[in-house]
């Protein structure tokens, strides 16, 4: 295939703003599905995306498309390289790997919503990765929509004319087909140049003729290894090509090529300027890895520019229910962590839960959806603890250590000083809202740094709040607060002193490290009394009365007592000495009295994954 007839470009967006329909009207505009297979969100696999209406992991799919007008444009068949990647803010990361697989990118703003904070942040991401914007207003049949006003926002947003903003509806197909013509006439063919090298190299390696490919993304099948992903910069590879991973220093044989339709679908050969995959027989984990370099072993260039590793920024530690499924958990993170490259994991004890492994995640919704794809594609029954962030810890000692644990933090006695991690974040809203969003900021101890007008009777917040205030229900309440108009935005900037204690959870007298947090000290009180309520409601009752406690500061915050199930045993009695009653609830009591010092709670794994997640207030 020629360079000038194929096209590669991505779909982004803020979160529900139509790009898996979109790409669904693609897929059966262009005849790459057929019309009778066509469901809704094709290219989102995955059953959690589904039941969740997102998309978690970005796919690659190729379609063929003829211009409209025949030859002005060259003529023949294109091929459209499309990849299809998430809204949410926690899966920025899939975003920023796509990008490099690409010359240009729709840039996709509902009518009915306008611009969102993710939208700025995607768009920034574009920009710098040098990649040609087509903008695009979706959802024009909605009778909700604003069309002529979202283009003008749109077309101030990019510095354009407002006729370079293309209009379509994902659900009816209208103007989906123009889009097409367009992505063709704007975005350039791929070349060596427009690889993410410098050009000297690029030119030697263009030379040379060695296969040189990005990987992007991977999988693993158990049949056949990791599949890795690849967008090819130079040469080309076939079946049973001998190819090595630049960075892993590791050779290997290539089992299979071939591409996305969107199944995987082998070809003879994948050549400069396309995107597909190869099959590689390993089925070692940490041989490979996104943003290493596949070539050729004749290749003696230096690997292609990857990727920054991403940085994970909530923690949890994860427990298997029953101490015997802990080899499945450790296998079941490999192969989850072959497909999802963004979280960490390693290994580590606790007195009271056992072994597990502590986690690294990119927020609170990746904690979530990695936990239960954990539970549903491995039948592994989980405890979660408590999610919380990364503290910097200066003891009175002298000695410095970085906290990735709430159960590890140490004592309020022993602290001297502690950093946390800050974030800026935009929040797009309403002016009406305003004064509501200020109260909650406050509560959540922002700092507004700016307030300024956007777009059409729209108002921009910039500030910067703590990290650990995320996870204190803050999006659902900005939800609420804003009856759903406001969008979110952040990014991590920088670390400052926090005012944090340790607060410790106890359950019949016993601490339960799952439920350990590091608080804010100003609200530890709250917070106490908050859990303790919570925990309360979902613990289950016994055959004995216990305790649910809230501790720090060495004393106790919060207590409830949850009593014990009541069953009379006497009562089953009938006729007789009263005597014989009068013994035998004498010995129940007794019974409960032993039950009391040595009876232990069972607590649910539903109880962990509500205390988990997002406040549950």
């Amino acid at each position: 295939m020629d360079l000038k007839h194929i096209r590669n470009f991505s779909i982004i967006a803020h979160i529900d703003h139509g790009k898996s329909t979109l790409a669904d009207r693609m897929l059966e505009i262009t005849g790459t599905i057929e019309k009778r297979k066509m469901q809704e969100q094709v290219l989102d696999s995955m059953e959690l995306e589904r039941e969740r209406g997102i998309t978690i992991k970005m796919q690659p799919v190729r379609m063929k498309w003829q211009i409209a007008g025949g030859q002005q444009a060259g003529g023949g068949d294109y091929i459209l390289n499309l990849i299809d990647t998430p809204g949410h803010i926690d899966f920025s990361y899939e975003v920023s790997r796509s990008l490099r697989a690409v010359e240009g990118s729709i840039l996709l703003v509902d009518a009915t919503q306008g611009v969102q904070a993710q939208t700025l942040t995607t768009l920034n991401m574009a920009r710098e990765a040098g990649l040609v914007i087509i903008p695009v207003v979706s959802k024009i049949d909605s009778p909700l929509a604003r069309v002529d006003d979202v283009v003008k926002e749109v077309s101030q947003l990019l510095e354009c004319e407002e006729s370079d903003v293309i209009k379509v509806s994902g659900r009816t197909g209208d103007g989906v087909a123009h889009l097409l013509d367009e992505v063709i006439k704007r975005v350039p063919a791929p070349s060596i140049e427009s690889g993410p090298r410098d050009n000297e190299v690029a030119r030697v390696a263009e030379r040379a003729g060695h296969f040189r490919a990005l990987i992007f993304d991977f999988q693993y099948s158990n049949h056949t290894g990791v599949i890795v992903y690849i967008r090819v910069f130079n040469g080309s590879a076939k079946k049973r090509d001998r190819l090595v991973f630049k960075i892993a220093e590791r050779e290997f044989e290539a089992i299979d090529v071939g591409i996305f339709t969107p199944e995987e679908t082998p070809t003879e050969s994948l050549n400069g300027g396309e995107i597909g995959y190869i099959v590689t027989g390993i089925k070692e984990p940490g041989i490979a890895s996104v943003g290493d370099t596949i070539a050729s072993p004749k290749d003696t260039e230096p690997p292609l520019h990857g990727y920054a590793n991403p940085r994970p920024v909530v923690w949890a530690s994860i427990y298997p229910e029953s101490q015997d499924d802990l080899p499945l958990l450790k296998q079941a993170l490999g192969r989850l962590k072959l497909s999802d490259s963004a979280f960490t994991y390693e290994e580590e004890a606790s007195g009271t839960l056992g072994k597990g492994y502590r986690c690294g995640f990119l927020g609170m919704l990746h904690l979530e959806i990695v936990t239960e794809r954990l539970r549903r594609e491995f039948n592994l029954e989980l405890v979660v603890t408590m999610p919380t962030i990364t503290y910097e810890v200066k003891t009175k000692n002298g000695k410095i250590s970085k906290i990735y644990s709430p159960a590890l933090f140490p004592d309020d006695h022993d602290t001297e000083e502690v950093y946390e991690p800050i974030v800026a974040m935009k929040i797009i809203t309403p002016p009406e809202y305003i004064g509501g969003l200020m109260k909650l900021l406050y509560d959540h101890e922002g700092e507004v740094m700016a307030t300024d007008n956007f777009g059409d009777n729209r108002t921009i917040l910039t500030l910067h709040m703590p990290l650990r205030e995320l996870m204190r229900n803050f999006f659902d309440e900005v939800k609420s607060v804003s009856s759903g108009y406001a969008s979110i935005s952040y990014d991590i900037v920088s670390s400052r002193k926090a005012d944090v204690v340790r607060m410790d959870v106890l359950i019949a007298d016993e601490p339960v490290p799952a439920f350990a947090r590091v608080v804010s000290r100003r609200r530890v009180t709250e917070d106490a009394e908050d859990t303790v309520e919570r925990l309360h409601k979902l613990l289950p009752r016994e055959l004995f009365t216990y305790k649910i406690q809230a501790c720090a500061f060495g004393r106790i915050l919060s207590s409830r007592t949850l009593s014990g199930v009541k069953k009379d045993a006497a009562g089953t009695l009938s006729g007789g000495d009263i005597t014989r009653k009068m013994k035998l609830r004498e010995k129940q009591r007794e019974g409960r009295k032993r039950l009391k010092e040595h009876g232990k709670v069972i607590i649910p794994q539903e109880v962990f994954v509500k205390m988990m997640r997002s406040g549950d207030r």
